[in-house]
């Protein structure tokens, strides 16, 4: 599915440079771009029907386990809200609570204390739109970013959410990133992007 999208995407866009420059282009790079990124996190957000599995959702079942097992609490970040469903989903299936929070969640702080102070809920589930500033969720010790942003400032603040004033524990950042994608990519850029600032 990503070899068969990647080459799609850029056949389209070398014809449309040749026809009309690359001014003209910029949208479709960006959507391009847009659907590799999702089809690197599951295939599902871009194919409601497919059936298949994906590793980044196989790795993160498996870290939130054993996560819960020794007594964690995890926020899980991700640009897409769709990307959190099928997070939501799986969770659902195994009967696991949770709290939630997108841009269209009107009950912000009820998530939050209900993450804060129930036992029981051991995951949030952010998209990073929703949850960049403003949260203080010191109850977290992981986090789990699932999805590689071009800017290194907002994964840095979605970090933060959890390394806040009270955290008695070290905070532990993981990032899932699917190899030999477009994930990959913006890592290099990011590292560069991070070495000029420096």
């Amino acid at each position: 599915k990503y070899e068969e999208a990647k080459s799609f995407y850029r056949h389209k866009i070398l014809d449309q440079i040749d026809k009309e420059g690359i001014n003209s282009t910029r949208m479709m790079i960006l959507e391009g771009l847009t659907k590799l990124r999702q089809l690197s996190n599951h295939p599902k957000m871009i194919d409601p029907k497919y059936e298949g599995d994906s590793g980044k959702l196989e790795d993160v079942s498996y870290m939130l386990e054993n996560a819960f097992l020794e007594g964690h609490k995890v926020l899980v970040f991700s640009q897409f809200v769709k990307h959190l469903d099928i997070i939501k989903d799986l969770l659902k299936s195994r009967k696991v609570p949770f709290a939630y929070l997108d841009g269209s969640s009107n009950d912000r702080k009820e998530q939050v204390e209900k993450f804060n102070k129930d036992e029981n809920i051991k995951v949030f589930l952010i998209s990073i739109k929703a949850g960049g500033l403003g949260l203080n969720l010191t109850e977290a010790d992981y986090v789990f970013i699932m999805d590689p942003w071009w800017n290194p400032a907002v994964e840095a603040q979605a970090t933060d959410r959890a390394h806040r004033i009270g955290q008695k524990r070290k905070v532990f950042s993981y990032k899932f990133i699917t190899r030999n994608t477009v994930e990959e990519k913006i890592l290099v850029k990011k590292k560069k992007k991070r070495g000029i600032a420096q």
